[in-house]
């Protein structure tokens, strides 16, 4: 039987350059995709077998229904014990939903670039991290950062700027990344060109980010162990 999962897209359009909906479809799973900046959010969590969230150009601390809908969401799908795996805002909006919403700060710079993170040990057994090796390359982009040092949070990476770049929720099958391991190294050439005024604002050398683009598949085993973890069928 096929798992199903609930994608809920954060940003303004309602599909993005990694097209994560498809490949999580690829890997098996019958993707319901719903545009929750949009307001698009299901009436009951009762079919789903696991949950994404997407990035945004939101704050998880702003005062916004949709951001206040998702964080009942998550909630309520924590109750459920239902697996959830969110991706830089999505990571953000876990962690103030399930830790506090005090967890969730404006950084004073933004940290942006491809990056090589230093994994903690607890990566070592992890359902979904325990492929990523004792380091993981993967692209960052964030002003805003979840705080380390939570006691229901362990820390499963971290760069020289951001103490808490993939974490877990307790022992539940809960999990933040601060960057982004979706995006393909063709995908990435895309996104740093549509992103370009944006990101030289926050600092980015554009051609840097282009030549030293990588496919990251260590950074893209934790999306289809998730996959598998909710049930795809060829994960």
């Amino acid at each position: 039987m096929t798992g199903k999962l609930l994608f809920l897209q954060n940003g303004p359009k309602r599909d993005s350059v990694a097209k994560l909906p498809e490949r999580f479809a690829g890997w098996g799973l019958d993707v319901d995709a719903r545009w929750a900046f949009d307001g698009d959010f299901p009436e009951t969590l009762e079919s789903y077998d696991g949950i994404f969230l997407s990035g945004s150009p939101h704050g998880a601390y702003e005062d916004i229904p949709f951001i206040h809908r998702e964080h009942e969401l998550i909630q309520e799908a924590d109750k459920l014990g239902i697996p959830m795996l969110g991706v830089c805002f999505g990571s953000q909006i876990l962690a103030s939903a399930l830790c506090g919403r005090d967890q969730v700060f404006r950084r004073s710079f933004c940290e942006v670039g491809n990056k090589w993170l230093d994994v903690t040990p607890a990566a070592a057994n992890d359902q979904i991290a325990s492929a990523i090796g004792e380091r993981v390359y993967m692209f960052v982009w964030h002003n805003d950062e979840v705080r380390a040092g939570h006691p229901d949070m362990r820390i499963i990476a971290s760069s020289d700027l951001c103490p808490n770049q993939i974490w877990r929720f307790r022992d539940r099958k809960v999990w933040g990344i601060q960057g982004h391991p979706e995006v393909t190294k063709e995908q990435a050439q895309i996104w740093f060109e549509q992103s370009r005024a944006t990101m030289e604002r926050d600092g980015a050398d554009i051609d840097e980010l282009k030549a030293t683009a990588d496919e990251a598949l260590p950074a893209k085993t934790m999306l289809s162990k998730f996959a598998a973890l909710c049930g795809a069928t060829a994960a």
